[in-house]
């Protein structure tokens, strides 16, 4: 796959307003959203790579594996390491003990069910966490586990299926993900059943290309509407916003955790 410097100009796009709303800047009350834009980025990504092997006749999932872990985990374990050792030195023996659980899950890519089981994203206790942020790594890798197979598998053998099994996937996981705003928002928050459909929609991105293709003022009208959906949310939605949830922007029924 050549280099995209637009998906890399997303990336910044998507991380600065998470920085900023973890920093407290009140303009950014909604750059938690950034996380979303990653999930879809990263559907993108890996489906368009994972067809791209297919296409070519090279796609092994043990070299899938391996790249990912080639570019995960170093940087990872240089991170959990650095964070360990601000931890020892600042924390109190009972938070040292609820950020070992975290390390563990964390280097388990199971930090999501701890952070669902032990800290909603928006509690006061979650500035203690330093890796309440590896949530979304996990639900990542937790993706990774399921969708090479499953592309592999529709490729194999029902390749001219392959837009309508994406889309009933896709659907499943939005439905549920509706149905859990008011139940369960912090699982819905956390894990990947309710998060599934945003990385499902970035490869349904991957997918279009070769069949859909805007061109001139089409083509600039859909990259302003996708500029503005992605960044009206960063500015309008609070830490009280349920997210993700249908409509957009619909006011709570209560504090969320």
């Amino acid at each position: 796959m050549r280099y995209r410097p637009d998906v890399d100009g997303l990336r910044s796009l998507a991380i600065l307003p998470i920085l900023l709303f973890h920093a407290g800047v009140t303009l950014f009350s909604g750059g938690y959203i950034g996380v979303d834009i990653f999930f879809v980025i990263s559907g993108f990504l890996i489906t368009t790579i994972i067809r791209d092997d297919l296409a070519a006749g090279r796609f092994s999932i043990v070299t899938f594996y391996e790249r990912r872990a080639r570019r995960i985990l170093p940087a990872l374990f240089f991170t959990l390491a650095l964070t360990t050792l601000a931890a020892v030195i600042l924390f109190l023996p009972a938070q040292l003990i609820d950020y070992a659980k975290s390390l563990f899950g964390t280097a388990t890519f199971t930090a999501n069910f701890y952070f669902w089981k032990n800290s909603g994203y928006f509690e006061a206790s979650a500035h203690l966490r330093p890796l309440l942020h590896t949530w979304s790594l996990a639900v990542e890798e937790h993706f990774y586990l399921v969708v090479p197979v499953a592309i592999w598998a529709v490729w194999r053998f029902v390749r001219q299926a392959e837009m309508a099994v994406l889309l009933i996937a896709l659907i499943a996981s939005f439905a549920l993900s509706v149905y859990m705003t008011e139940r369960g928002p912090t699982a819905n928050f956390f894990l990947l059943p309710t998060r599934a459909w945003e990385l499902l929609l970035g490869s349904l991105v991957a997918i279009l290309p070769a069949r859909v293709a805007l061109r001139g003022m089409a083509n600039e009208a859909a990259a302003f509407a996708g500029l503005a959906l992605t960044l009206v949310p960063v500015v309008l939605y609070t830490d009280s916003t349920p997210s993700p949830a249908w409509p957009p922007c619909r006011p709570a029924s209560g504090p969320r955790s």
